[in-house]
């Protein structure tokens, strides 16, 4: 059978107009709402905006609801956990805990989205404070935190993977002691199992469906991993040691018994999903003898789009590669659609023929991807880049968008903002 990324065979099913955790309904980074907008102005006013603070956390939306997480340092250092009304962006309720930052780098606040389930919204911190609320009413039904209960190998710029929701588990990567992702009831917060060794990377992990059973997929810091969400049991195991550090932050994609997955400094890999057994086998390897100078897709924030026999990608400066998905040769490269930089970063978002694109200056992009080259159909500048990290390039906006109801929802370190895509 195809290996598939399973969110709603394994899980609750959500709203189609929902974008309720990490890359939307299905955790593949897939928008299906249809209905919308076929162009865009130059300039596109919000439905509204609110005020938020400094963070990297991409908002979620869920039963007409938008989550979203920030940081304070004065008069205190905090982290804030946010839900506000989708339609208004009226503040329905706001939770925050103290939590001093130490020996994490780029502090401008969370990084891992919030996560709804079946009235329960989960919220990961950047040092493992990890909080289960009442979705509609902010009340906390149990927390945890997990650098005090697993002793973390606290990555040097913190806890970013966003929890995974697996029937009644929620499950985290966090790098903690022989804890590398760890799995709690959702109802109660008790540890169901723990697993691996590894130290942790940034990436958030992935259910499958391979030879017919559920697989979660975890991108470590030292190898890429099959696990049996159920338990934690090992499936099947495959080296993707740093060379430096561990900077993998991109979510591995999964298409047509393929996985792929990218680093920064480490290159791209991609394995075959053996499809009547639990087991892997590589296809190609390829890196660059430096950050550079790269070979493939080294990948720092994006997420690649694996499409058939292409893949697309940003590279470790901002270059927008296809490759081919064979063998990982380079097919065309665009410096279009983000400005050249170090940590470039762009996310993409398929819907029905045409690719949405959100660069860290701000600007979506309504275009088309094929061997032939990417087209821009239009280009509009949503938000400001702020400059709570990397002012020397004018700031950054690294938060994945949400798009929920046929909107899209964008934010920075001031503010998060909701725009009308709908065609109507």
């Amino acid at each position: 059978m195809t290996a598939i990324l399973c969110g709603l065979l394994l899980a609750a099913p959500v709203a189609a107009a929902d974008w309720p955790q990490w890359r939307g309904p299905q955790s593949d980074g897939v928008w299906r709402e249809t209905g919308l907008v076929t162009t865009l102005p130059d300039t596109l006013a919000p439905r509204w905006t609110a005020t938020i603070a400094s963070g990297y956390t991409g908002p979620t939306v869920a039963d007409g609801r938008v989550y979203v997480m920030d940081r304070l340092t004065k008069p205190e250092q905090v982290e804030r956990v946010h839900c506000f009304d989708a339609q208004t962006g009226e503040p329905i309720w706001s939770h925050q805990y103290p939590r001093a930052y130490r020996d994490v780098g780029y502090t401008a606040g969370p990084r891992a989205s919030v996560v709804v389930r079946a009235g329960l919204a989960y919220a990961l911190g950047t040092m493992g404070d990890l909080h289960a609320y009442d979705a509609a009413s902010g009340e906390i039904a149990w927390e945890r935190d997990l650098n005090a209960d697993y002793n973390i190998r606290m990555p040097i710029w913190g806890i970013a993977a966003a929890p995974i929701i697996y029937q009644d588990l929620v499950i985290v990567h966090i790098g903690g002691e022989d804890a590398c992702p760890v799995a709690f009831d959702r109802k109660s917060g008790e540890e169901r199992w723990r697993s691996l060794a590894d130290q942790a990377s940034y990436a958030t992990p992935v259910l499958i469906e391979q030879a017919g059973q559920p697989v979660l997929v975890v991108l470590t810091g030292d190898n890429v991993v099959g696990l049996d969400p159920a338990s934690g049991a090992v499936h099947w195991r495959h080296p993707f040691p740093p060379k430096q550090m561990v900077i993998s932050i991109a979510t591995p994609v999964v298409a047509d018994h393929r996985l792929f997955v990218t680093s920064f400094f480490d290159g791209a890999l991609m394995l075959r999903l053996l499809p009547d057994e639990l087991a892997v086998e590589e296809i190609w390897r390829r890196a660059g003898p430096s950050e550079q100078k790269t070979d493939a897709l080294h990948s720092i924030i994006s997420t690649p789009l694996l499409d058939g026999d292409y893949l697309y990608g940003i590279d470790s400066y901002g270059e927008f590669r296809c490759l081919e998905a064979a063998s990982g040769e380079r097919v065309w490269e665009d410096l279009t659609i983000v400005p050249r930089a170090r940590w470039g970063t762009a996310h993409l978002t398929p819907q029905a023929d045409k690719v949405w694109i959100f660069n860290e200056r701000g600007d979506l992009l309504l275009t088309s991807l094929s061997p032939e080259g990417a087209t821009v159909h239009d280009r509009t500048h949503l938000i400001a880049p702020t400059r709570d990290q990397l002012n020397q390039r004018g700031g950054v906006t690294w938060a994945h968008p949400a798009y929920a109801d046929r909107h899209v929802f964008v934010r920075n370190d001031e503010a998060l903002s909701c725009f009308n895509l709908a065609a109507d």
